[in-house]
């Protein structure tokens, strides 16, 4: 389950709370570089936006994969649902609902073996829902999600973010923009395994540079383990 915390401090001005959705996806915890970044970039937010809830889900608990029901039930109006269905798509309804919530999104990852980790492929499976974040057109498959501005964090041992073995980066712009996220800023800790706490470092100025308007704490000791 997703969890829901209040910042501290006064609201917003404005007619609703801000609110931010952070996806974790690596399997490492406290030795984890994304999801370091990922707490220096939800603090940023945090600062900016006094008041932003903040939902997280973490993925390494684990998510279901597709099967024959939740494909059967996909394709079943809501209404024509049998229980079993229905219960078999409370979760992927749920994701989709987070994700339709947010305003700005926080997706924090490592790279497994060129690509994205399992958990991170399940979610993906379970927020692209025809008639739900995407339909089908005459002219082709159209995003249904409004843009808002979504943070890839990426960290990995060996693999240059942006390079011909990176099967990730590229894959989720893909994805996202599919079901209609276009703003993705990309943050990359890579290659880990050399020189990695320049690295991360480097990742952290980068996230500062996003927040010039507040103040920056000093930087702490960070990990080199994606």
């Amino acid at each position: 389950m997703g969890t829901i915390n209040q910042a501290n401090g006064a609201e917003r001005s404005t007619d609703r709370v801000l609110r931010i959705l952070r996806i974790d996806a690596s399997a490492r915890h406290a030795a984890s570089v994304s999801r370091g970044l990922a707490d220096r970039l939800v603090d940023r937010l945090r600062t900016q936006h006094p008041g932003a809830e903040l939902v997280v889900r973490d993925l390494s608990i684990g998510l279901p994969f597709v099967n024959e029901t939740m494909i059967e039930g996909f394709y079943t109006p809501a209404a024509d649902r049998s229980d079993e269905q229905r219960m078999a798509l409370a979760l992927s309804d749920e994701l989709v609902a987070e994700l339709a919530a947010a305003d700005r999104v926080v997706i924090a990852t490592p790279i497994y073996n060129f690509s994205v980790p399992a958990a991170l492929k399940a979610w993906i499976d379970l927020v692209c829902r025809a008639g739900l974040t995407f339909k089908y057109t005459e002219n082709g498959p159209l995003g249904l999600l409004a843009d808002r501005k979504t943070y890839l964090i990426a960290a990995s041992g060996g693999v240059p973010i942006g390079g011909p073995m990176d099967f990730l980066s590229g894959y989720l712009r893909q994805v996202l923009g599919f079901i209609g996220i276009r703003d993705v800023e990309l943050i990359a800790a890579d290659r880990l395994g050399a020189g990695g706490d320049a690295r991360v470092s480097a990742a952290h100025d980068r996230i500062d540079g996003l927040f010039t308007d507040i103040a920056s704490p000093a930087d702490e000791a960070a990990p080199v383990a994606a």
